[in-house]
């Protein structure tokens, strides 16, 4: 190997390393925003998702969590046969 084309060769291994490093650090941005926009038919996050960690959705998702779990079991009991009967008269409606 000749000493001409020994830095040509490491310049060109370097330039493909930091092109590669490159795409790893996009694609981590990306793929963080993008899995929201991606229909749950086609493989993105279903609808009873907890909301993403470092949202105001979050917080407040944790504190209802924390709540219902503080509270005794029938009375956690009688709140999910609440709901579940409202969210059964919303889809009813809905389908009509």
């Amino acid at each position: 190997m000749s000493m001409r084309t020994r830095p040509l060769s490491i310049a060109a291994v370097a330039l493909l390393a930091s092109t590669l490093a490159g795409c790893g650090t996009v694609n981590e941005r990306l793929s963080a925003g993008m899995g929201d926009s991606i229909p749950q038919w086609a493989g993105g996050l279903p609808a009873d998702a907890p909301p993403r960690p470092g949202t105001p959705q979050y917080d407040a998702y944790m504190k209802e969590r924390e709540r219902k779990r503080l509270l005794p079991a029938a009375d956690r009991e009688k709140e999910e046969q609440a709901q579940k009967g409202a969210a059964a008269t919303t889809s009813a409606g809905a389908v009509r």
